[in-house]
C-alpha cells in the first residue's frame, strides 16, 4: 500500500514532465506575456504604498514617513473629488445605457446582409474610427462643432438657424461626448459580436425557416441567444469599469465652459497628481478607484451567475 501510495505522486510528476518536454515551445511562448504582466502590471503595484505615506520624491518611497489613512480622509473631504466621481459614474452609465446596445444592433444588421462586398465595406467604415487617436478626434470635433467657427454651425447659420453650443453648454456637451464615443468605438464592438455570430450553427436558421419563422423570429430565438454569452461577458466588464474612465476622451473634449460635467477621476488625478505634484493624493484616488471597480466587477459577475448561470469565470 505504501509503495502504491508513493507511486501516484511519482507517476503524476513523470506525466507532467512528459507534457513539459513535449510542449516546451508553447510554455516558452507563454512566458513572454507572463513576464510582461509581471514587470509592467504587477511590478508597479508596489507603488500603492505611496497612498499611505507622506511621499517625497527626494526621500523615495521607503524613506517617506507613514501617515496611514490620513490621505483618504483628506480626499473624502474634497468637494472636487465627489464632483469628479459623480461625473465618472454618470458618463459611464450613459455610455452603458446608450452605447452598449449599438454594437449589438449593428452586428445583427450586418449579419442579415447578403451582399458581401457591401457588408465588408460597411464593416471597414464602422471600425476605422477605432484606430484614430483621440487627439485627432478632438481636433475634428473642434473644427466641426465649435460654436463660432465650426462647419456645422456655419451651415446652420447660413440657413438662418441658431448655432448649437455642442462643446460649450453642459447638456449639449454630454450629448456630443456620447455621440463621438459611440462613433469611435461601435465598429470595434461590432466585430466582436460578429465573431460570436460565426459560432452559431447555420442549421438552426434553416430549421427555423422550414418552420415558417421570419427574420425577426430568427433574430429573437437564434441570433440573440447565440450572442448571449458574449453580451454577458462584455456587460460585466463594462460594469467593472464604472468607476474608471479613459483619460483621452474627456480630456481632449473638455474645456473651461463645461468643467462641472467633464471633470472625471482620470483628469482630476492628472491635475492634482501631475500638475500639482500631490502624488500621495493621486495614488490614493487611483487605489480607491481600483477597489471600487473590483467590487463592481465581482458583484456583476455574482449577479449574472445567480440569474443566468454565466459569468466571466
Amino acid at each position: 500500500m505504501a509503495i502504491a501510495a508513493g507511486g501516484k505522486p511519482r507517476e503524476a510528476i513523470r506525466r507532467r514532465s512528459a507534457w513539459l518536454y513535449r510542449d516546451w515551445q508553447l510554455y516558452v511562448l507563454v512566458l513572454l506575456p507572463l513576464l510582461y504582466f509581471l514587470v509592467f502590471k504587477y511590478g508597479p503595484m508596489f507603488g500603492i504604498i505611496i497612498a499611505f505615506k507622506d511621499y517625497n520624491i527626494f526621500q523615495g518611497i521607503w524613506a517617506s514617513p507613514w501617515i496611514g489613512f490620513e490621505t483618504f480622509r483628506e480626499i473624502f473631504a474634497m468637494d472636487a473629488f465627489y464632483n469628479a466621481l459623480r461625473n465618472t459614474f454618470v458618463l459611464n452609465l450613459l455610455d452603458l445605457l446608450i452605447g452598449f446596445p449599438i454594437p449589438i444592433i449593428l452586428a445583427i444588421l450586418l449579419n442579415e446582409l447578403r451582399i458581401q462586398w457591401f457588408k465588408k465595406g460597411v464593416q471597414t467604415i464602422l471600425y476605422l474610427p477605432h484606430f484614430i487617436s483621440w487627439v485627432i478626434i478632438g481636433g475634428m470635433a473642434l473644427q466641426l462643432l465649435a460654436t463660432n467657427t465650426g462647419i456645422v454651425n456655419n451651415v446652420l447659420r447660413s440657413f438662418g438657424l441658431k448655432a448649437i453650443p455642442f462643446l460649450t453648454e453642459p447638456l449639449y456637451w454630454i450629448g456630443t461626448y456620447l455621440g463621438i464615443g459611440i462613433w469611435q468605438s461601435a465598429g470595434w464592438g461590432t466585430i466582436i459580436y460578429l465573431a460570436a455570430l460565426t459560432g452559431i450553427n447555420k442549421d438552426l436558421y434553416e430549421a427555423a425557416e422550414v418552420d415558417g419563422a421570419g427574420r425577426l423570429r430568427k433574430i429573437w430565438h437564434i441570433t440573440l441567444p447565440g450572442m448571449k454569452p458574449t453580451i454577458i461577458i462584455l456587460l460585466i466588464i463594462n460594469i467593472g469599469h464604472m468607476a474608471s474612465i479613459g483619460f483621452d476622451r474627456p480630456y481632449v473634449l473638455s474645456n473651461p465652459h463645461v468643467t462641472d460635467v467633464s471633470e472625471v477621476i482620470s483628469t482630476y488625478v492628472y491635475k492634482i497628481g501631475i500638475q500639482s505634484a500631490r502624488y500621495t493624493i493621486a495614488t490614493a484616488i487611483g487605489l480607491f478607484q481600483a477597489v471600487v471597480g473590483l467590487i463592481f466587477l465581482l458583484s456583476a459577475d455574482y449577479i449574472s451567475r445567480k440569474i443566468n448561470d454565466q459569468g466571466i469565470w
